[in-house]
């Protein structure tokens, strides 16, 4: 993996064909739990969603896991759900040798559009 990438396609172009697969649904994913006018963008080098000009959330491909940052906290049902991949107060980490929770990263991105109209009233 390179750095200098200008798009996501070709950030997650660079990757093994088993892992753009997994980075293509965790995009779509986080696409599907953002508002529509989410954009799509390469901030610190790694792909990034963002809503209204800011960062909404991101995430990475690594030799083993994938990644998404930030992590919101959230209620106690929430806290369960995400606890198995925090790596870190702010990062979750799924191992690519499992199967990928795309409902948890879908729960995190809807948190952290919540979070984000809540600070923007």
């Amino acid at each position: 993996m390179a750095a200098g990438f200008t798009t996501i396609d070709d950030y997650i172009d660079s990757f093994p064909t088993e892992v753009q697969d997994v980075l293509q649904q965790v995009r779509r994913t986080i696409l599907a739990a953002a508002p529509a006018q989410a954009g799509q963008a390469i901030s610190y080098g790694i792909p990034t969603i963002t809503l209204n000009g800011r960062y909404l959330v991101y995430f990475a491909g690594w030799k083993h896991h994938v990644s998404v940052y930030p992590v919101p906290d959230g209620d106690a049902a929430f806290e369960e759900a995400v606890a198995p991949y925090r790596a870190a107060k702010g990062t979750l980490r799924f191992p690519l040798r499992e199967p990928v929770p795309y409902d948890v990263i879908a729960r995190v991105t809807a948190a952290l559009v919540t979070q984000r109209s809540a600070s923007e009233r």
